[in-house]
């Protein structure tokens, strides 16, 4: 079984940062590609980003991109989120996900094998 905890969230005003982390614990994510998703009061779960295995591929959602970026460092079982110039709109609770079979561009479809508890994010204008 496989267990990812994510961390970071916090309440900010418009244009701050954060980074998002996602460790994972149990057995091991050799080959896995990790993504992010996030989920707004209101509104259905929405894929943000994904990063491969070696971090060679990734995808962003379009309207994200130049804002917010993915990494990871496998050594330490570790993906993160770097979000800037945050917006209100920013607002949600985002989750990490980890799945054995999907490329990052297919992350966005969700189903994904493992999911972490989230974490809040609040951006006030």
């Amino acid at each position: 079984q496989v267990q990812l905890v994510e961390s970071g969230g916090g309440s900010v005003q418009a244009g701050d940062s954060l980074r998002l982390a996602c460790v994972a614990s149990g057995r091991t994510l050799q080959g896995y590609t990790m993504g992010w998703f996030r989920q707004a009061p209101g509104k259905e779960r929405e894929f943000v980003a994904a990063i491969s295995w070696g971090g060679e591929v990734t995808s962003v959602k379009t309207s994200l991109k130049g804002r917010f970026t993915i990494s990871r460092i496998n050594r330490l079982h570790a993906m993160y989120l770097q979000m800037n110039t945050l917006k209100p709109e920013d607002t949600a609770v985002y989750y990490c996900a980890a799945d054995s079979t999907k490329t990052p561009p297919q992350m966005a479809q969700g189903g994904c094998n493992y999911w972490g508890q989230g974490t809040q994010v609040t951006v006030s204008s």
